[in-house]
């Protein structure tokens, strides 16, 4: 049997929401189930006219807010990670953070790819910020990502998410409660109206 049970398929051809061309946008959802996460909805819109690409993993259960922290090293590079849409990513030892925003998607990948998509991120940064102090600091976050990815140094992995939808398929895992100070601070990527 395989890691990952998909359970029901839904494909059909839309409008492409980039160029807006009728009849020429797949749009795939496939609801999967997968191993010590629960069932999820795995959605792909993608275009073959301009190329425009949309993929995000859904949960389609509710858990309580969970914090899951992993030891970074070379042996655990390879440790699958469930990134959920409203889930917060730390790495406290390199400083760095990603908050999901108003078009946060969820993923699965490893730790490592966790790693390199913080290193394309401080990357983006240093074309935005280019006086030396950012310059700098982007230049030391991304040797010490590069020593993470290549085994060299130990870090601290953090996912907070309160919902509970993401996971670090691990042994190793120390899966703990977000108090409630923590959690009202958390930013979950979806906007909230509040009547007066």
């Amino acid at each position: 049997m395989s890691e990952e049970e998909t359970i029901e398929i839904n494909e059909m051809i839309i409008k492409c929401p980039a160029c807006n061309v009728d009849g020429i946008a797949t749009s795939m959802m496939k609801e999967i189930e997968i191993p010590h996460f629960g069932k999820v909805l795995e959605t792909t819109i993608q275009c073959g006219k301009c190329g425009f690409k949309h993929s995000d993993i859904i949960s389609l259960e509710h858990n309580d807010p969970a914090k899951y922290t992993l030891k970074i090293s070379e042996e655990t590079l390879s440790t699958r990670v469930v990134r959920s849409q409203s889930a917060t990513v730390i790495i406290p030892e390199i400083g760095v953070k990603v908050e999901p925003g108003p078009k946060s998607e969820g993923y699965v990948t490893n730790v490592e790819g966790i790693l390199t998509r913080f290193e394309g991120a401080v990357k983006k940064a240093m074309h935005l910020f280019n006086d030396n102090e950012s310059q700098e600091n982007a230049k030391n976050t991304l040797a010490e990502i590069h020593k993470l990815i290549n085994g060299e140094n130990t870090a601290t992995l953090i996912i907070n998410d309160p919902f509970g939808q993401s996971n670090i398929v691990s042994d190793d895992v120390i899966i703990s409660e977000i108090p409630e100070e923590e959690l009202k601070e958390l930013k979950t990527g979806f906007s909230h109206i509040e009547d007066k």
